[in-house]
């Protein structure tokens, strides 16, 4: 809706071939006009920062925000003042200081973030991150009492911890201090412990509740420079200089999927320009293992080349090789360690490959994928847990309704979970809302992601209460599943210059969404079926003006059909993606949805 008005249907389009209407994405008309004024900007790039949500006055600083303007005052998260004071205290007494992280990216580059921090003030700070298999997800008692055992005096916990109440009780029992840092929903009663900082702790005042662990970390940094500078630690050394580390926090906010508005953004924007130097020795290495060269970094870089590859440690090898990786200053070691996690990445696609076909067929036997059921639950014996939320990912994309993949361990009878919601739907509160019932072992996460435990004897009972749970989120969530359409352009329009206009918007991710344009009567020429079920061609437009495309994992689904029929008429939404093969500087149209004007 935009100045009250409902948009109608765009390019006639009420039900593509994936099931969903296009809309020209709503955006007040007098915000767009205060953007091609103030800021100089043509209509459709001035309408498409407008659509964003992004207010007259917002502009100069989404289109290049800086830390001056958007850092929030570290105090303004509960507890964070605690947290510093309680870290510096430890520093001063010389104790034993672990961290604690999840092995994801955004609990590895926290934990790279405080070993960085320490290490500049001259002090060890030792890595702990649990096993996914042998030890499941965030603190545990049995972790606790490892950390006792190695001489640990405080620990804190990065990425996790907010939910641990019961593990967090047991370490105050054995005489460990520990520190929470988080940022996934949690219960109203706080684990008892020094601190919790969580921005989405309930009555936490921040307002940063889109940043990952990561963020909350880099915030966390601040505060301990604050803390420290009052005691006079840094009376003849250099104080820390924390924007150094900016990629590290941008890698955690990308990877881990959070919304890129406002502090947040500004992390990530300015994080990627750091990361352009890849100074960081650990980032260095696994691009090269990846085979790629180094140069501007972009999202892409940190989503789809470095981040699997960081996240193959804990899904399917060791658990603390990317904490390892992101906070070493060694680059044999670096490089040694960017080998491995890149030939575990090869290993984890195989092992992804054949769950995803596995669960697919599972669900589609049974058409639970295309029912009116809230969230889709599929189980099998022996997926590998750390495969499954992925799995849940690609699942999600496909059928447009949330999705949990769970591996069960056939010895022992319990399922280990992933799950992806859609948009406007809470996954992690139903979860949340389920372990209450009594119905998980274990379970959290956040809006758009959940992880969970449960005996495969209840998975059923679990279905049907999330089904239920989600049911009236499920049809607002519909509602609003339009594929927004930023600009109508042709294949002629689709240039370089076009395509780097809109990049002043980026970086994109939740909330600040990638620019789609939509193409109108074009034809699918020479297309191919890929491996992996992609289907590249040429966009011809009646003029004959053409532009290379590509279509990820549609082959047998009815878009991909339609393009590798060659099909003409055909209306069409993507994205633009910069293509440098052979230094030609073009683009290519990645396509998002099709639809066929005959079938409307």
């Amino acid at each position: 809706m935009a100045d009250g008005v409902v948009s109608p249907a765009f390019l006639d389009v009420s039900r593509s071939l994936s099931g969903r209407a296009w809309r020209l994405r709503p955006a007040e008309a007098g915000v767009t006009r205060a953007h091609i004024q103030a800021l100089g900007l043509d209509e459709p790039l001035a309408r498409a920062l407008a659509s964003r949500g992004v207010g007259a006055e917002q502009g100069a600083d989404f289109l290049k925000p800086t830390l001056k303007a958007l850092f929030p005052n570290p105090s303004s998260f509960m507890d964070m003042d605690a947290a510093a004071a309680a870290i510096v205290d430890a520093l001063q007494a010389q104790a034993s200081i672990h961290v604690f992280a999840d092995y994801d990216v955004d609990g590895a580059s926290s934990a790279a973030l405080l070993v960085r921090w320490f290490r500049t003030l001259g002090a060890d700070l030792p890595i702990y991150v649990p096993d996914r298999l042998t030890e499941g997800y965030g603190p545990s008692a049995r972790a606790f009492d490892t950390l006792k055992a190695r001489g640990a005096d405080l620990v804190i916990t990065v990425d996790c911890g907010a939910a641990a109440n019961e593990a967090v009780a047991h370490a105050a029992a054995i005489g460990l201090k520990v520190v929470v840092i988080d940022h996934h929903m949690m219960r109203e009663e706080p684990p008892a412990c020094l601190a919790v900082v969580n921005p989405n702790r309930p009555g936490c005042g921040s307002g940063q509740g889109n940043l990952a662990a990561a963020g909350v970390v880099f915030v966390l940094l601040a505060a301990l420079n604050r803390e420290a500078r009052g005691r006079g630690l840094f009376e003849g050394k250099t104080e820390p200089d924390i924007r150094q580390w900016l990629d590290l926090a941008a890698m955690g906010a990308i990877c881990d999927v959070t919304g890129l508005t406002g502090f947040n953004r500004a992390l990530t924007s300015l994080g990627l320009g750091v990361m352009s130097h890849w100074r960081n020795p650990g980032l260095r290495a696994l691009l090269a293992a990846a085979g790629a060269e180094p140069g501007p970094a972009k999202t892409n870089h940190a989503g789809f080349i470095l981040g699997p590859r960081i996240n193959a440690g804990g899904r399917i090898g060791k658990s603390d090789l990317g904490a390892r990786l992101l906070s070493t200053d060694d680059p044999d070691e670096a490089r040694m360690l960017a080998q491995e996690l890149d030939a575990l990445n090869v290993a984890r696609r195989e092992v992804e490959a054949e769950v995803t076909e596995q669960a697919v067929r599972r669900v589609e036997a049974t058409g639970a994928h295309a029912d009116d059921s809230a969230a889709v639950v599929v189980s099998g014996e022996d997926w590998h847990p750390g495969v499954v939320g992925i799995v849940a990912g690609r699942l999600r994309e496909r059928w447009r309704k949330p999705v949990i993949v769970i591996g069960v361990d056939a010895v022992n009878g319990v399922g280990k979970g992933s799950g992806r919601s859609q948009p406007g739907m809470n996954l992690g509160r139903a979860v949340q809302a389920a372990w209450n019932e009594g119905l998980l072992i274990a379970g959290g996460g956040h809006a758009m992601a959940a992880g969970l435990t449960v005996a495969a004897d209840r998975i059923d009972e679990l279905r049907a209460f999330l089904n239920d749970r989600l049911s009236a989120e499920r049809v607002e969530a519909v509602a609003q599943d339009w594929v927004e359409v930023d600009a109508l352009i042709d294949p002629r329009a689709a240039t370089r210059d076009l395509f780097e206009a809109f990049e002043q918007l980026a970086p994109y991710g939740p909330a600040n969404p990638e620019p789609l344009f939509a193409l109108e009567g074009v034809q699918a020429r020479e297309p191919v079926a890929m491996n992996g079920g992609h289907v590249r061609c040429r966009l011809v437009g009646p003029d004959g003006a053409s532009v290379r495309a590509i279509a990820w994992r549609c082959a047998d689904l009815p878009t991909g059909k339609a393009l590798l029929a060659g099909q003409g008429g055909l209306n069409l939404v993507g994205r633009l993606k910069a293509d440098d093969w052979n230094g030609r500087r073009g683009v290519q149209f990645e396509i998002e949805d099709v639809a066929d004007p005959r079938m409307a």
